[in-house]
């Protein structure tokens, strides 16, 4: 908890200064103009992946499988689509990560290391 508001510090800080450096390098308008058309990259590219991890859950599911891969897949993706809409260099950066697969198998690493130390300790309960 926490690391998340030692993030919710630095991020924002670190975004205005990029946005404010990037402003005076190659202009304002420039700027502008990238970062709405990452928005709408990623708005894309989200909508796309999000539709394809939902397809894999219900095709798990079908077959009588947990769908934790997709599941996992889809909360990336939810984020990294959140990060894309969200102005700023920094984020765009994390939010293409988490929507490009190869670099998301790093995300879901830690996601599932994440989750598994919250079941551990018993934050989170599993019924089934």
């Amino acid at each position: 908890m926490k690391y998340i508001l030692l993030l919710l510090l630095i991020i924002p800080a670190g975004e205005i200064f990029v946005l404010l450096l990037s402003g005076r390098i190659i202009g304002v308008w420039t700027t502008l103009s990238i970062i709405i058309l990452t928005g709408v990259i990623g708005a894309y590219l989200a909508k796309r992946q999000g539709l394809e991890a939902l397809r894999r859950a219900q095709l798990d599911m079908q077959y009588g499988r947990v769908p934790g891969e997709a599941i996992v897949d889809g909360m990336c993706i939810l984020v990294g689509g959140v990060l894309l809409l969200t102005p700023g260099f920094i984020t765009d950066a994390i939010g293409f990560l988490l929507l490009i697969p190869l670099t998301r198998l790093y995300f879901k690493g830690f996601l599932k290391k994440g989750l598994k130390k919250w079941i551990d300790n018993g934050n989170v309960t599993i019924i089934r």
